[in-house]
């Protein structure tokens, strides 16, 4: 299967990010550029194998890994048999540089992907929306782009499995949300999730970037964010049934959060 959809990118670039180019070539031809290439590029092989030669070292590129090349750095590419399925994309927005800083990707790396069916099913949603609609399709692309990187992302750091039921995290969050008006100790998390203190720690701060305690209060918060734009129940009465030990530590954490009050929160959120 071979295409690559070359989008025309108007307002567009207005967008936090959105795509340049998106494509596939089940027969990968010899490719190199002593120059570098203009955008940064993820590269991926689902069949086949080839090389990459960068920075003076050389990669052999099978199934389920690929490669990041980042703009403008010397790089060569090429088939090592009869066929070297390789699926390509390149992106910019004022966003996107800042995502590819966040996940770790500045310089030349070679990865490997243990859930490509993921990769694989937004990267096909892309070609499809820039395929069907010539005008619409890079704003709807964009959107799936960014969907694709999140999970890009977790894929490569090994996270993706942490989103099914099974995952310590997701046990936790899960006790959290039942629990939450109840007191909630570290101990009770790790009973419920199956680990260890330190290994749930680190959970939360990989994946949420906070502590199991900060995690607790935000969920507590989220729910009198609630109660105070639907309700005219007393913010002490609130504090107790969002699992607060007092009206004023409710306060305390709501304004360290949301940067207002309680009662400046709920005026904004009056009801009609």
């Amino acid at each position: 299967m071979f295409f690559d959809d070359y989008p025309i990118v108007g307002t567009e670039t207005r967008l936090p990010i959105y795509i340049i180019t998106i494509g596939q070539n089940e027969y990968q031809s010899h490719v190199s550029r002593p120059e570098g290439f203009r955008y940064p590029q993820i590269i991926y092989c689902t069949k086949g194998s080839g090389m990459l030669n960068v920075n003076g070292a050389s990669y052999r590129i099978s199934p389920n890994m690929g490669f990041f090349l980042p703009a403008d750095l010397p790089h060569e590419y090429y088939t090592t048999g009869d066929e070297w399925d390789t699926h390509w994309i390149t992106a910019g927005g004022y966003a996107y540089d800042r995502m590819l800083k966040e996940f770790g990707m500045t310089e030349a790396k070679v990865f490997k992907l243990s859930e490509m069916e993921v990769i694989e099913n937004n990267f096909m949603k892309m070609h499809e929306a820039l395929s069907s609609d010539t005008i619409f399709g890079n704003y709807r692309a964009s959107g799936m782009l960014y969907n694709f990187l999140i999970d890009f992302y977790r894929v490569l750091t090994g996270e993706y499995e942490s989103s099914e039921p099974s995952g310590p995290l997701v046990k936790a969050i899960d006790y959290i949300n039942h629990n939450y008006p109840e007191k909630i100790t570290l101990e009770q998390l790790c009973d419920a999730s199956g680990v260890s203190k330190q290994h749930l720690c680190r959970l939360f701060r990989k994946s949420l970037d906070c502590r199991p305690t900060e995690y607790v209060a935000k969920r507590r918060i989220r729910e009198a964010k609630t109660l105070l734009a639907n309700t005219d129940k007393p913010i002490e009465q609130i504090a107790v049934e969002t699992g607060f030990c007092t009206p004023g530590y409710l306060c305390e954490l709501f304004k360290r959060y949301e940067e207002i009050t309680p009662g400046e929160y709920r005026k904004e959120f009056t009801r009609d």
